[in-house]
């Protein structure tokens, strides 16, 4: 009856440790005259609470409904138990250790309001102290050790806490309660500047705001500073200085590449480009990625640093140091990786002054170690939605849910480039942060870290490795080491598959896969396919029409020989000849590539990638790339530019034929229209916008044709490749 004496234990699972939510139910749990305890252990957070059973009914509410903004609850289970004689008070008592983890460790998050404000008040103890942050912000995936998540656990254990951070983290009443990174100037983290930069700082070395404050003269003067931030370090350089970026460029050996920038404020960044309402929230979420968006012109940038884009990569800061120096530089600032081009970002200081020293005129360090690097990420808002080209900081690692269970417990190692790896039990999958190109040494090396930290962390003994069905990727090589079980994936499959999962979706659809490349079950590359597929199934029944790569990987740097085999297969050979002349290749050059593409030593490929690579070196736009996919980027910038109203338009400009795998996709109409336009006259921005038109109709009507004909509902778009947005947003609008 009411008031009665109950006694209930709460098992709340999720993102619930390095969030404030000990705190959290101790301050809800005293407001509610309830007695017991709260704990982390390693599946969450155990709540034993004792009261009046309206109270407890009352506390089960607010934990599952409206717990702390960081976290994400997926679960809370009720237990009763027999009333305790003893209980007296709430209180928060040290973790349980032991057990296998099946906690998921927070994300990194932007600095609250809060945080910011003790940041900017000169009369508060941690003025313009750059390791400021509560229960609600902060470091948390990149300082953690192992779970439950303590202060003992992180890179933080090293720092005791002074009288007055531990009498905050002590105060029920304080936002930093059992914060467990809680510092302050006192008794934190510090800075450090070491530099030669004549005029400025001659051979010294300094910390906390002295360093700071020379760090950022260096870069108001047009320098280079290395800094250590979150999940590493960055390269930090004037965006409106032509001189300043154009060094960047020459010394990080990146001639073309886009510079992601960092501004101060949102109002910032709308000067910059153009936002909409899906972008400007994201931008400014806690997450606080690097958000592409169409260029505004007159933004007064550096032209080295997205050259012959349409777009640029914008973020706010997202830690007190970032805060700090933009207020400070009152300038968009290039915020780039720390590393030369390919290799991965620097987060141990020692790797830092080997490889970033003969970069930089100066680096700002600091003594938090981080334990595990994290590259900024990257979205897009689209017609249909933010799309995250690059899952890092902010989302890594964050689990994603399932649509099924997982028979036993699964290490996915992914592909070669661009990889991640992810760790899978019960009904969840956790991806890793973004790793990169395995062809590099110091790339292979992070990703077995990132591994054994993945798998660590979350308690997962894997009895399955499944990898890609690439013979020679280092990742497949890896997975045939371990003492495991096995499953090889194929690319394409993979992408559809993942597709489906985040939409939550266990059904047959059919999925348009269009990439660069992926290893294709009857020895060819793929990289144009449509598949009829499921979660565990996928049947090949369309693709690009078929052809040769002269040089194999020569291909994809030389974009201009895929033209040839293109323009060959369209135009003729003779034709294809003429054309190379007319962009400067040797014609004996030309002809020994045209003679590869005839051979068997040349790999078959239905590369979509590899085809728009092709169109761009038709149009005489990049013959040599110095990034990958830039043949293609440099194509959707150059159509982007057309003017809509005057784009030529061609009726049934990509035939559809069929083959022993089913339909086929051929582009050689096109292709050819493309030459076509191009001596006529037409503008390149017009051509290169026909191409993306007809392509995109050619594919909506090959889809269209395979989901009517399979009794199909869904198709699914999957691939690099629809990281090109005119693309998608055309074939989307189609379909």
């Amino acid at each position: 009856m009411a008031g009665e004496m109950s006694r209930t234990r709460l098992r709340v699972t999720g993102t619930v440790q390095g969030v404030g939510f000990r705190p959290f139910v101790y301050r809800h749990a005293v407001a509610l005259g309830l007695s017991g305890h709260v704990l982390n252990d390693s599946e969450g957070v155990v709540v034993d609470i004792q009261g009046a059973a309206e109270q407890i009914a009352e506390l089960t509410r607010i934990v599952h409904d409206d717990p702390p903004p960081l976290a994400r609850v997926t679960a809370v289970v009720a237990e009763q138990m027999p009333p305790s004689a003893t209980s007296c008070g709430f209180r928060i008592v040290e973790s349980a250790p032991g057990g296998s983890p099946e906690v998921p460790v927070s994300i990194d998050t932007a600095t609250c309001t809060d945080c910011l404000a003790d940041i900017d008040d000169p009369s508060n103890r941690r003025y313009r102290y750059a390791f400021t942050n509560c229960t609600n912000c902060g470091p948390r995936y990149t300082i953690v050790k192992s779970v439950p998540y303590d202060r003992p656990t992180t890179t933080m254990a090293g720092f005791a806490m002074c009288a007055l951070c531990q009498a905050e983290y002590d105060d029920p009443g304080d936002r930093r309660f059992h914060a467990q990174p809680n510092a302050c100037p006192a008794c934190g983290p510090q800075l450090a500047w070491h530099g030669a930069i004549q005029g400025i700082v001659g051979d010294r070395v300094a910390t906390g705001d002295v360093a700071f404050d020379l760090a950022l003269a260096a870069i108001l003067s047009g320098r280079i500073v290395a800094m250590k931030g979150i999940g590493g370090y960055h390269l930090v350089t004037d965006a409106t200085s032509d001189e300043a970026v154009a060094e960047l460029r020459r010394r990080k050996a990146r001639d073309d590449k886009p510079f992601a920038l960092m501004v101060a404020t949102l109002d910032d960044a709308r000067r910059l480009c153009v936002l909409d309402s899906v972008a400007a929230t994201e931008l400014s979420s806690i997450r606080r990625p690097i958000v592409l968006a169409p260029r505004r012109p007159g933004g007064g940038l550096a032209d080295g640093v997205a050259p012959g884009l349409t777009e640029v990569g914008v973020m706010l800061p997202y830690s007190p140091l970032h805060h700090l120096l933009l207020s400070g530089a009152a300038r968009p600032l290039v915020m780039t990786s720390g590393n030369i081009s390919d290799e991965p970002i620097a987060h141990r200081d020692d790797d830092a002054i080997a490889r970033l020293a003969p970069l930089a005129d100066g680096i700002l360090f600091h003594d938090r170690e981080v334990h595990i690097r994290c590259d900024d990420s990257v979205v897009r808002s689209t017609r249909s939605g933010l799309h995250v080209l690059r899952r890092s900081r902010g989302y890594a690692p964050e689990p994603l849910k399932l649509p099924f269970e997982v028979g036993r417990p699964v290490l996915a190692v992914g592909a070669e480039l661009k990889c991640t790896v992810s760790v899978a039990k019960h009904d969840w999958v956790v991806p890793s942060h973004h790793i990169g190109d395995l062809e590099h040494l110091a790339t292979y090396r992070a990703f077995r870290q990132a591994v054994g930290h993945l798998a660590e962390l979350y308690g997962v003994v894997p009895e399955v490795v499944a990898h890609d069905m690439h013979p020679e990727y280092l990742s497949s090589k890896f997975a045939a080491e371990l003492d495991l079980r096995t499953v090889a994936v194929q690319h394409h499959h993979a992408h559809v598959a993942s597709c489906l999962v985040e939409h939550g979706r266990t059904d047959q659809v059919l999925g348009v896969a269009y990439d660069g490349l992926g290893y294709g079950p009857d020895g060819s590359l793929w990289g144009g396919e449509m598949l009829i597929a499921d979660l565990a199934t996928a049947r090949r029944v369309g693709h690009l029409l078929p052809v040769r790569m002269p040089g194999g990987v020569a291909a994809i740097r030389e974009p201009w020989r895929m033209g040839a085999v293109w323009a060959a297969a369209a135009i003729g050979r003779r034709d294809a000849l003429r054309w190379a002349r007319s962009i400067g290749i040797d014609d004996t050059v030309a002809r020994l590539v045209l003679d590869l593409a005839d051979r068997p030593v040349s790999p078959v490929t239905t590369s979509v990638g590899r085809l728009f690579d092709a169109v761009a070196a038709l149009l005489g736009g990049r013959q040599r790339i110095t990034y990958e996919a830039q043949a293609a980027i440099e194509l959707e910038a150059l159509a982007r530019r057309a003017d809509a109203a005057r784009v030529p338009h061609h009726e049934d400009a990509v035939s559809i034929a069929t083959d022993d795998d089913g339909l086929v996709l051929d582009p050689a109409p096109l292709v050819a229209g493309v030459l076509r336009d191009c001596s006529a006259g037409f503008e390149r921005e017009l051509v290169a916008a026909a191409f993306h038109a007809s392509f995109a109709q050619g594919t909506v009507q090959m889809a269209a044709r395979l989901a009517s004909t399979h009794h199909l509902g869904t198709v699914a778009l999957t691939g690099g490749v629809f990281q090109n947005s005119l693309l998608a947003d055309a074939v989307e609008t189609g379909l």
